[in-house]
């Protein structure tokens, strides 16, 4: 019985394999690395911090806030009432000056208004050292 391909005449050995099958190994070495990943414990990484302790206080009142609007005529209206020139706005803001917490000046300009009107209110606050001053934007 012939066991050589067809046609081979010479009844001789056929070589020998001198490789060395490799898959195997690379199969065992990815099994040991995966163990070795899942067994190695988390490094965490933490920075000890002396934080300081809460105090538990209530949180200081907002100040009181007063709505000025110039209309498209330049008209002022101090929390709705009309202001009639500058003295008396001049004396608003004095009055406001003086108390113990300063209220916030929300600044609520009408769309239509000329820039000197609200210039002119910015600039009488400023003059007397009114520092909580807001533009409040209408859509």
């Amino acid at each position: 019985m012939n066991v050589g391909g067809a046609g081979s005449g010479n009844h001789s050995d056929p070589q020998e394999m001198v490789d060395i099958n490799t898959t195997p190994l690379i199969d065992v070495m990815l099994v040991l690395l995966i163990m070795l990943i899942i067994t190695i414990p988390v490094q965490t990484h933490a920075v000890k911090l002396d934080l300081p302790v809460d105090q538990s206080q209530a949180p200081p009142e907002p100040p009181p806030v007063v709505n000025i609007e110039v209309d498209f005529d330049g008209t002022v209206y101090w929390d709705g009432a009309i202001v009639a020139d500058r003295k008396e706005l001049e004396t608003r803001f004095g009055d406001t000056k003086r108390l113990a917490v300063q209220p916030e000046f929300h600044i609520r300009p009408n769309r239509l208004v000329a820039y000197k009107y609200v210039v002119g209110v910015m600039s009488t606050a400023q003059k007397l050292g009114i520092t909580n001053i807001g533009l409040v934007g209408t859509t």
